[in-house]
């Protein structure tokens, strides 16, 4: 095992240089090309700029990440948890978001003082038997991510079209055209669109609850946790559905990358700096997405619950009894519109996550279309041939069954995340503080505890 000091992990030949230890142990694993090497550092930062305008240099990559946490995986358990029983577990999204806001602080943290995105730290720390492993299981969660997300992408055409499932799926294929497209004009551009498509996705839902008329009073008593979701099996498994729904890896994986599109200052003060405007952008960005589950369920409760429809799980379903049940003509198409919204946005940055694993784990360089036509082909085969196997009428059990994937690799990105984070020699004056670090700690275990809870309840039937 193969430990690198906090200069050795800098891409700047400045920070290099500052022991002697640096350059003579300067080899060409520290030479490592940047994760996504055409977007690295290619939005300016205005030097003396007001905190407005530093603010708005650095929003973004928040909201690419962001994006995970509203994918089409959360619909199912949110939906479900709202229908049968309320607005209780709104405490469990808002715990699960608080811990998703920890989590993608320390990934940002882990960027910008490394200029390693996670799975480059990873390869440089850990043995290659042990990196290649990590990799292996990386590409089986993003694989999972996508396949939730691919579905629902599908599902919405389905919705919307009465496309058949399995042409739904090939077509989310070509979102990865969109991102060529995309990066090729700049990625502000990437980071334009996914904006547009959370906002859409917002007004869609604002739209969705206005005519539903929830019971604010209850909504706000389902802020408070309470002792019965821990007593009801039913309650405690929706609520890990959804912690587990939320806590996505690959996010960890992307955001410790494309926080490094910003050309911040190399010197410890532009650091600190940066890093304090990521971790603004990426809370912002999750409130936004906190919002989103939070209206998911409130609908599933306002629309289901209060009238009595407590079994409706089914994406399909509330498509189906949205408009009759509120009296509003568009509310089943915008619902389906913000599914697709979301489906795409997620796999747009799914296909980003992929290759920043592949990059990372693999220290490969490939051609950018050859890249994503790779980590495209690795979320869409496996989708193609589950529903074919699998079948149509088998979407709810395979959302469920991509979520148990994902817990599986869950640890395996937070642990060295938050291991990496509280080492010195790795982050220099970042270092985690002894709170954080107890925080980080706390949050790694309770998702741990809850997602392997998740899975023996499943196990269990």
């Amino acid at each position: 095992m193969q430990r690198l000091n906090a200069p050795q992990l800098e891409t700047e030949p400045s920070l290099s240089t500052t022991t002697a230890s640096a350059s003579s142990v300067k080899t060409s694993r520290n030479s490592t090309i940047p994760s996504l090497p055409e977007a690295h550092r290619t939005i300016p930062i205005i030097v003396g700029a007001n905190w407005f305008r530093k603010a708005l240099a650095f929003a973004g990559p928040g909201y690419l990440v962001a994006v995970g946490y509203m994918d089409p995986g959360n619909w199912a358990t949110d939906i479900g948890g709202g229908s049968k029983f309320g607005y209780t577990l709104l405490s469990v999204i808002v715990l699960s978001n608080f811990m998703a806001m920890i989590l993608q602080a320390l990934s940002a943290k882990l960027g910008i003082a490394t200029g390693r995105d996670l799975a480059q730290a990873c390869r440089e720390h850990y043995s290659r038997r042990t990196s290649f492993i990590l990799w292996v299981l990386c590409e089986i969660a993003i694989a999972a991510c996508d396949l939730a997300e691919v579905l629902g992408s599908a599902v919405a055409l389905k919705l919307l079209f009465g496309l058949p499932l399995l042409a739904g799926v090939l077509i989310t294929a070509l979102d990865v055209l969109i991102v060529l497209a995309l990066q090729g004009r700049g990625f502000r551009l990437i980071e334009a669109f996914v904006v547009t498509l959370i906002a859409s996705i917002a007004a869609c839902f604002a739209y969705e609850i206005f005519f539903a008329q929830p019971l604010w009073r209850e909504a706000a008593q389902g802020l408070i946790p309470r002792a019965e979701i821990l007593r009801n099996k039913e309650m405690l498994y929706i609520a890990i559905g959804i912690l587990g729904a939320t806590v996505m890896p690959h996010n960890l994986y992307l955001h410790s990358s494309i926080v490094q599109t910003r050309a911040f200052g190399a010197s410890a003060r532009d650091r600190r700096e940066a890093l304090h405007f990521a971790v603004f952008d990426s809370t912002l960005a999750l409130g936004f997405a906190l919002f989103v589950n939070a209206a998911i369920l409130i609908l599933g409760a306002a629309a289901f619950h209060t009238r009595g429809l407590h079994n409706v799980a089914e994406i399909a379903d509330a498509y189906k009894l949205l408009s009759p049940v509120l009296g509003a003509s568009l509310a089943s198409t915008l619902f389906a519109c913000a599914l697709l919204a979301s489906g795409q946005n997620s796999t747009l940055t799914g296909t980003l996550a992929g290759q920043i694993v592949m990059e990372g784990f693999l220290d490969i360089r490939l051609k950018p279309w050859v890249r994503r036509l790779i980590t495209r082909a690795i979320a869409i085969i496996p989708a193609v041939l589950v529903i074919g196997f699998a079948g149509e009428g088998k979407v709810t059990s395979l959302l469920i069954l991509s979520q148990v994937v994902l817990s599986f690799q869950l640890p395996f990105a937070v642990i060295p995340l938050i291991q990496f984070t509280g080492d010195r020699a790795k982050m220099g004056d970042l270092v985690n503080s002894r709170i954080t670090s107890i925080v980080g700690w706390v949050v790694a275990i309770v998702i741990l505890f809850l997602n392997f809870e998740y899975l023996w309840l499943i196990l269990r039937g």
